[in-house]
């Protein structure tokens, strides 16, 4: 279980009303109405995941000594141990695909989904993004399946009514109700990654995650995946990853990809708050500054450029960094997405094409091999592809550090460090690496820029 002060991995189900039917209740009789048919509906769609995986931990005879186990926590043999997940899933097409989240079944060996009428099926992982928390699964020879069709999230609105459906504590099939409490949450931590969520009171716990959230048509609204909790059980502060997101990445494994393939943006953003906001003359703060802009993004293809506020994307307001991610990816490479920003006293319009990052110019991807120091370290050229698979900034350029193994792993350098000179021998590509890494010293200094700054390192064999 997963903590944001503390963030508890959950997953839960909720239904939204339609915008469309909404009224408000009158008589005792409306406010008695049961969500019964709706569950009926929804359901059998919700099924059990019971995932195994197998870690590494170390054996050490100071594991449980309150002083000691921190102290010698490296200490002993890795050995392997069988570690067991439960959770949840939703069914979206009647050939087995279902949605789960990344915890649950991420990096799992053996995957077992029991449906709502008893029937065992296994599994197989066809697409994970650990940055989601999302995972997508086939189910093997299943046949006679019950779907949830997808809602547009984009139509969910604060104070919906929806339902959690999942497996908490693993007690068997529950149903919880509640409302839409929030949208556009982008501040919680869930998995390596920052995501973009639905919020709501529906009751969800340990076990719900990656069940689902579902409106009162028995849509699925969103893929539940998150609380924030002090004890581990709910407060009613729950997160769910939006119908949209999902179907996308649904999309994407039908196509064939292993791993979730976001379009690239090529900048970074900041939230206008209200200081900047007076700064540039608004009346409320609203949408995201670009502060920076690679020159082959699609952005600046369109005429953006460093300072200009996104304010919507696609008719849609947009007010984090993140917001304006998740309203790109919800539409996929090789879509449109029109933007509106304004240039000092001036508002814009830019249509803009959603690509992938261009693996241009070649990395020229190197090892460093044989009897060097910097044996096991691997480095390539930045270039937007590079920029894009380690989160670098998108004015980062020169040779970077892609892994750091073997000999390598001793020096004290890091995966993603920029390396900028060897024994005082400017690096000016992966070439130069190589040849400097021949070097026959037994004084090694290496400079990386590490996060933005200039470090230092000396080492002696």
């Amino acid at each position: 279980m997963r903590l944001v002060v503390v963030l508890a991995m959950v997953c839960a189900t909720v239904f939204p009303a339609a915008a469309s039917s909404q009224s408000v209740p009158e008589t005792l009789g409306q406010m008695q109405l049961s969500f019964a048919p709706v569950v009926r509906h929804a359901a059998p769609a919700v099924v059990n995941i019971y995932a195994q995986r197998i870690v590494a931990q170390r054996q050490s005879p100071f594991a449980d000594d309150p002083f000691f186990g921190d102290l010698f926590r490296n200490f002993g043999q890795l050995t392997p141990r069988v570690q067991d997940s439960l959770g949840s899933g939703v069914i979206v097409s009647d050939d087995g695909i279902v949605v789960s989240n990344f915890h649950v079944v991420g990096n799992a060996t053996e995957i077992r989904v029991v449906l709502n009428d008893r029937r065992e099926y296994d599994a197989d992982i066809i697409l994970t993004d650990e940055e989601s928390d999302l995972a997508i699964l086939k189910l093997r020879n299943a046949t006679d399946l019950s779907v949830l069709e997808f809602a547009d999230s984009d139509q969910v609105e604060v104070g919906e009514l929806v339902l959690a459906i999942g497996n908490p504590f693993g007690v068997g099939q529950t149903v919880s109700s509640g409302i839409i409490s929030g949208l556009a949450r982008s501040g919680i931590a869930v998995g390596s990654g920052r995501g973009y969520f639905i919020q709501t009171d529906a009751p969800i716990n340990p076990g719900n995650s990656g069940g689902a959230l579902v409106d009162m048509q028995g849509r699925l609204v969103g893929v539940n995946t998150a609380i924030i909790t002090r004890s581990g059980a709910s407060h009613g502060i729950g997160f769910a990853i939006p119908a949209n997101l999902v179907a996308q990445v649904v999309a994407q494994a039908r196509s064939g990809e292993r791993e979730f393939q976001r379009p690239w943006a090529g900048v970074t953003a900041q939230a206008v708050d209200a200081t900047l906001a007076e700064a540039f003359d608004q009346r409320i703060p609203e949408g995201v500054i670009l502060l920076e802009i690679h020159p082959d993004s699609p952005l600046a293809n369109a005429g953006l450029q460093r300072g200009d506020i996104v304010l919507n994307v696609d008719g849609a307001a947009v007010n984090s960094a993140p917001e304006m991610m998740f309203r790109l990816a919800s539409r996929g490479i090789g879509a449109t997405s029109e933007l509106t920003y304004r240039r000092g006293d001036d508002l814009r319009v830019a249509v803009i094409d959603l690509i992938s990052p261009p693996d241009t110019p070649d990395r020229l991807a190197r090892q460093v091999e044989g009897r060097s120091a910097l044996r096991g370290l691997s480095v390539a050229r930045i270039n937007p592809a590079v920029i894009a698979e380690f989160n670098l900034s998108p004015n980062a350029e020169g040779i970077l550090a892609t892994s750091v193994q073997d000999f390598a792993a001793r020096t004290r350098l890091r995966t993603g460090d920029i390396l900028l000179s060897i024994n005082g021998e400017q690096v000016r590509s992966t070439d130069d690496v190589l040849r400097q890494s021949a070097s026959q010293s037994r004084n090694w200094h290496i400079e990386v820029l590490r996060d933005g700054r200039r470090v230092s390192l000396r080492f002696r064999i």
